[in-house]
Parts: C-alpha cells; structure tokens; sequence
C-alpha cells in the first residue's frame, strides 16, 4: 500500500513537472513573426509606400534568428548590435542618383532605425561596410509613364552579405506627385551615363525575390561603392580635392575602373581646373566604353533641336569631348554604331527624323576631326524608343532621353 501510494505521487511529480517544462517552454519561445501586411489595392503616396516597403521587409527578416534576440536578453543594451548596412537608392531605368531617391534614401534609414531594433543602420561607408552582416539595397523606377501617368514601383532587398543570398524582398507601387526625379549632381555633372554593369548589379540586387543570389559582381564590388559613395557626397558639398582623394583611392584597385569612379575623376579634377588630368580621366571613360560596348556620351541637345544645350556649364566642355572621342575611336581601329535619341515630345516620324540627324551631326565633328574614321561609323535614329524617363518634361529631369550612345560593331 505504501509503496503503491510513492509510486502514485511519483509519476504524479513526473507529470507535473512535465507540464511545468512544456509551460516554461512556451513562455520561453518567441511569438511568431506577424502576417505580411496585406498587399495595397492601389498606389500609395511616396511616404506610405516607403512604410510599407521597410515594414514588409522587416516581417520577413523575423524568420531570421539574428532579427529575433533570445528571450532571455530583455534589455535593449543586452541584445548583441549587428549592422545594417543601407547602398544608396538609385533609378531603376538610368542608374541615377535623384531628388526623389535621396529622400527615399532619408525615410528608409529613419524608418529601419525604428523598425530593425537589434541593429544599426547606416548609409554605406567603409566603416559601416566593414561591420555589416546585411545589406539593403533599394530603387525606385519609373513605371512606363506613356500608360500609367507617373507610377513609380519602390523595390527593395535585404543581402546576408556573407552568404550572398537575399533574405527578404518587397517592393511598392506609388503615385507621381512629389516625385522629382532631377538627377543629383554628381549624376547631372557626369560627362556619361553611368549605368555599367556593376550599377545594373544593383537594380538586379534590389529586385531580386527572397532565396535568390543577389548579384555577385556588385556584391564584390561593395567597398569600392563605398569609397564612390563617400566621394560623391563630398563632391556635391564642394569638397572637391577631398573628393578627389576618395576617387583615386577606387582607382587605384583593378575593380574600381568603372564608370562611376572614372566620372568621378572627370569631375573633381575639373572643379580644381586641373585640366590635363581631367582630359586623361575622360579618355578612359571612352577607352572603358568601348572595350565594354557600352558608350553613351551625354551630348545633350536642345527639345526638338540639332543644337547643344545653350547652358555653358552643360554643353561648354562638349568640343573637348569630341576631339578625345575621336581620337579614341580613330585609336581603336573600331567600326561604331552612332544612335541618336530624342525626348517623347512630338510625333514619332518627327523624333525619327531629329534622332537621326542628332546621330549624324555627332558622326561628321568627329569625322572631320579624326579622317581615319570615315568609313567605320554609321548613324541611326533610335526616337523615343529608348527612353530612359520618358516623361517628356523635355528639361534637366529627362535630358538622358536626348543623348547620343555609341556601340561597337563588326566592320
């Protein structure tokens, strides 16, 4: 009898320890992250699409234990401090910088301060780059504005860096108003367009599905954006020698000749009048233009005109270009495809006709100034079909649209 009842209150502790481990452990557990919010039934304004993005972001990284501290470090100065690391946001379509993207830029990093609060978040530096376990990569595209007035979509990523795999993904559709999309300066300065391919690594990184490999030549290319980063923001605060110093620095690496970097040099030695070096730093945009066939001199001309933009500080520097194109492409024994673009103002047999002749005008300055190359460039009329903005403001905002690229082909 006695030895049944100890049995009996054993197993009775057995049980109800048992049900305390099971209680402890549910306590313990985390709550699960929340739903999705639901995706919005039409286009937010620029603010709320922004929210949104950053807050879908954020309920997929829970799923992520480094975004969900354990129970036990309750205080905020407990929980191990990761970093975020935040690429500036750029255009879908040009690979610019703009008005619109850095205020998309100042949202994000005040809304993911708020909302990652296991980390810190800051714009990419070489600093931050160096202590950063996740990159947030972002851009923000004009959605063909013919056919839906202005809409613009909000993409971004979130990387493990060390792994290379995007680890969350949203993106956000929203309307026009109060999206200026004028280029900052560095962008609006450049002498080309600096869409290489490290920069399209960027827009394909920022959209990208969850699971996939974010692009891996712009990841390995990431402490070089830095230094661009770092020099481009001195540059447009009138910094120009240190600025300078930040662009010879990416330089100097065999990754960092890229267009960005080579614009960069352009542009810092020309604020400091050091003209040679200036000159140099041009010729080897055009040099890495056609080794990678990929050129697009911004040779911007008036709306519905063969005349250069009448503003000295844009179109001053444009016979310079042509004599070191011309000398380049004469160097390079290359045949060349000269296309002309215009904005979509106008008819399209109009733009036909005016892209041609832009393409045209181009081919003879530079025939006239280097005679070997009659006979190896062709022009054509590409119209509006190429539009970069096309949104036919016909100002500095879609001044890409009426541009002149140049592309290798077989003689």
């Amino acid at each position: 009898m006695s030895l049944n009842l100890s049995r009996s209150i054993t197993r009775g502790l057995t049980a109800v320890s048992v049900i305390a481990a099971i209680l402890l452990a549910a306590c313990a557990a985390p709550p699960p992250p929340p739903e999705r919010p639901a995706a919005p039934s039409s286009e937010l304004t620029f603010d709320a699409g922004v929210d949104y993005a950053i807050d879908d972001l954020l309920v997929q990284a829970r799923r992520l234990p480094a975004f969900n501290p354990a129970p036990g470090l309750l205080k905020k100065e407990e929980v191990p401090r990761g970093v975020i690391a935040v690429d500036p946001a750029i255009d879908g379509n040009t690979g610019q910088q703009t008005i619109a993207s850095r205020a998309l830029d100042s949202r994000l990093l005040q809304r993911a301060s708020d909302k990652f609060a296991q980390f810190d978040v800051a714009a990419v530096n070489s600093n931050t780059l160096g202590k950063a376990q996740y990159l947030l990569a972002a851009t923000l595209t004009p959605i063909d504005a013919a056919k839906t007035a202005g809409t613009f979509r909000i993409s971004l990523s979130l990387t493990d860096i060390k792994t290379g795999f995007v680890v969350a993904q949203s993106a956000a559709r929203i309307r026009s108003e109060g999206v200026d999309t004028t280029p900052t300066p560095f962008y609006r300065d450049s002498p080309s367009l600096t869409k290489d391919r490290v920069v399209e690594g960027q827009i394909r990184t920022a959209q990208t599905p969850t699971g996939g490999a974010a692009d891996e030549i712009y990841m390995s290319r990431l402490p070089i954006n830095a230094l661009i980063s770092e020099g481009s923001s001195r540059y447009e605060a009138g910094n120009y020698a240190e600025a300078l110093r930040y662009y010879e620095s990416a330089a100097t690496r065999p990754e960092g000749q890229q267009l960005r970097v080579l614009n960069g040099l352009y542009l810092a030695n020309t604020q400091l009048g050091r003209t040679d070096e200036a000159e140099k730093a041009f010729a080897k945009i055009v040099a890495l233009g056609l080794a990678t066939n990929s050129l697009s001199v911004k040779f911007l001309f008036r709306p519905g005109s063969l005349d250069f933009l009448a503003d000295p500080k844009v179109s001053g520097p444009y016979n310079v270009w042509l004599r070191l194109v011309a000398r380049e492409v004469a160097a390079s024994k290359a045949c060349l495809t000269i296309a002309g673009h215009t904005s979509r103002t106008g008819t399209e047999q109009f733009n036909d006709r005016l892209s041609l002749q832009r393409a045209v005008t181009i081919q003879r300055r530079i025939e006239a100034l280097a005679p070997e190359t009659a006979g190896r460039l062709v022009s054509v009329g590409m119209g509006f079909r190429e539009n970069l903005v096309g949104s036919g403001t016909d100002d500095l905002r879609d001044a890409l649209d009426r541009r002149v690229e140049f592309k290798v082909r077989n003689c």
